[in-house]
């Protein structure tokens, strides 16, 4: 079992910056490949970046390259997500999810609780 708690939301004006933590606590966190994802009001929950479980291979949505940045320090069981020239429609509650497995893939297992972010215009 894997608890993932999420930290860093919160309100930021267009073209503001925020930095998005994830503690992972359980068994070893360098065996979960982890992701971020979020999902605004009233839309259904999107893909935003994954990193394995080395933290050497990274993937993006299309709407977030080159704005957003995962990363993961595995002697503290933590990964982030840095958020640079936020737009207002990346207003959303973003999640932090963990897969058993090294590799990044499309199926998660275990799921924080969210952090809302606000970006205003």
């Amino acid at each position: 079992q894997v608890q993932l708690v999420e930290s860093g939301g919160g309100l930021v004006q267009s073209g503001g910056s925020l930095r998005l933590s994830c503690a992972a606590s359980g068994r070893t966190f360098s065996a979960y490949a982890m992701g971020w994802f979020r999902q605004a009001p009233g839309k259904e929950r999107e893909f935003v970046a994954a990193i394995s479980g080395s933290g050497g291979t990274t993937s993006y949505a299309d709407f977030v390259k080159g704005r957003f940045t995962i990363s993961r320090d595995n002697t503290k069981s933590t990964v982030y997500l840095q958020m640079n020239s936020l737009k207002p429609e990346d207003t959303a509650v973003y999640y932090c999810a963990a897969r058993a497995r090294r590799i990044i893939g499309s199926d998660y297992d275990y799921w924080g609780q969210g952090t809302q972010v606000t970006v205003s215009s």
